[in-house]
């Protein structure tokens, strides 16, 4: 494995940790600023750092790479700009869940690929198996996105 991609995977897996300790937070109505700030920060060095990988042509994973930098200059926004003021919070909420799904998304394509138990239920990833996982990741965080900007209501300072 090269360095690049031993980095991107670490962050990666990093950023996935931190931001679902940053959701289970925002469950519960917690602020938790030192994770959200790990989250965003390998989040967006997880897609950045996608665009170093070989590669000969555009593929879906620097589509998704860039949708996600895009979610998450909008999640940055709302958060260091805007202090998630009146629809910023919902906003926040809602571009940080779109971002941590997009990098669960491109996961459950990786384990597919690479997982030996995984990859025979669907070797092109064109099989039930994966839609059905893929579906199910989706409507997990959509309820998970939907709970947490109802729940998540920070106390900002005056």
């Amino acid at each position: 494995m090269s360095t690049i991609l031993f980095v991107h995977v670490a962050l990666s897996l990093i950023g996935i940790a931190s931001g679902l300790v940053v959701f289970l937070g925002y469950l519960n109505g917690k602020t938790l600023a030192g994770w959200t700030m790990l989250f965003l920060a390998t989040t967006v060095l997880t897609s950045a750092t996608g665009y170093a990988l070989p590669a000969d042509r555009v593929l879906p994973s620097h589509v998704v790479g860039g949708i996600s930098l895009l979610v998450l200059a909008v999640a940055l926004a709302a958060l260091y700009v805007f202090h998630l003021a009146g629809p910023w919070r919902w906003i926040f909420v809602a571009s940080a869940a779109i971002a941590l799904y997009l990098n669960v998304f491109v996961g459950v394509v990786q384990a597919f690929q690479k997982v030996p138990f995984l990859h025979p239920l669907a070797p092109t990833q064109s099989e039930p198996a994966f839609f059905i996982a893929q579906i199910l990741v989706l409507l997990l965080f959509i309820a998970v996105g939907i709970a947490a900007a109802r729940r998540f209501h920070p106390t900002l300072p005056s």
